[in-house]
C-alpha cells in the first residue's frame, strides 16, 4: 500500500508548469502519451514488432514498457537516442541507460517508461511480452496522438 501510494505521489508531481502539480491521472495521462511517442519513433526508426506493455495494474514501480526489436547495432543506439532527444524536449529525462556499449540491448529508464531495444535473438531470449503477460497492450498505432 505504501508503494503504490509514492506511485501516486511521483504520478502527481508530474507537472507541464513548474511548480504547478497535476492529478495523478493527469500525470498517467502524460506517461501514456510519452509511451506512444516513443513507440511511434521506433517506427519511424523502422524498429519491428513495437509493443506498449501498460504496467500500472501489474506493478506501482513503472507505467508503461516499450519494446521493439532493432537490425543492428547502430539501429538500436538512433532509435534510443531520439527517444532521448524527443522526450528531453517533452520535459521528461532520461534516468538511467544500460547496454550502450553492448551490442543485443539497450534499456532507457525514464522513471515511468522503460524503453528496450532488442536485437531479434536478445528479445526472443529475454521474452519480456510473455514475462509480463499480465500488463495490457496499448494499441499505440490506433492512438490519436498529435507529433512534434
Amino acid at each position: 500500500m505504501q508503494t503504490t501510494q509514492k506511485t501516486n505521489e511521483r504520478r502527481a508531481a508530474i507537472s507541464d508548469e513548474p511548480g504547478k502539480p497535476v492529478a495523478p491521472c493527469a500525470g498517467l495521462e502524460r506517461s501514456l502519451a510519452h509511451a506512444i511517442r516513443c513507440a511511434q519513433i521506433a517506427d519511424e526508426y523502422r524498429g519491428e514488432d513495437t509493443l506498449v506493455l501498460d504496467l500500472t495494474s501489474v506493478t506501482p514501480i513503472l507505467d508503461f514498457f516499450v519494446i521493439t526489436t532493432a537490425a543492428s547495432k547502430r539501429q538500436m543506439n538512433a532509435i534510443a537516442d531520439e527517444v532521448d532527444r524527443v522526450l528531453k524536449a517533452e520535459g521528461s529525462s532520461r534516468l538511467g541507460r544500460e547496454g550502450r556499449e553492448g551490442t543485443s540491448w539497450v534499456l532507457h529508464d525514464y522513471g515511468d517508461i522503460v524503453l528496450h531495444v532488442f536485437t531479434p535473438e536478445t528479445r526472443e531470449l529475454y521474452d519480456l511480452e510473455h514475462l509480463w503477460a499480465d500488463a495490457k497492450q496499448v494499441d499505440w498505432k490506433d492512438q490519436n496522438q498529435d507529433r512534434p
